[in-house]
């Protein structure tokens, strides 16, 4: 009995053994598809999925910072005009210049 036994044991070592090369293997195997994919995605010149969302919110931010700027150059330009071509004040009949103090 004692023979079968220690035959069962090998034979579980061998396996167990035969286990821990192929979860190596297997590892080795993911090691080497994310190496050929990164290195396939550095020739295509594609980006990481972090680095395109942090560009696209600064291309969000830059556009509202463009806007608020158009805005304001729009206001000043009106201001501008006003200052340029003041509209004459129309008094009625009976009324003061609020301007000039009595």
């Amino acid at each position: 009995m004692s023979g079968m036994r220690q035959r069962l044991d090998d034979l579980a070592g061998v396996a167990g053994g035969a286990f821990s090369v192929l979860a190596g293997l297997k590892n080795e195997a993911q090691a080497l598809a994310k190496s050929q994919a990164e290195a396939f995605a550095q020739r295509m010149e594609l980006v990481r999925r972090d680095e395109f969302e942090a560009a696209l919110e600064l291309a969000r931010r830059a556009r509202e910072a463009t806007e608020m700027l158009e805005e304001e150059l729009r206001e000043l330009r009106l201001r501008v005009a006003r200052l340029e071509n003041p509209t004459p004040t129309i008094l009625l009949a009976g009324e003061a210049d609020s301007s000039t103090t009595v």
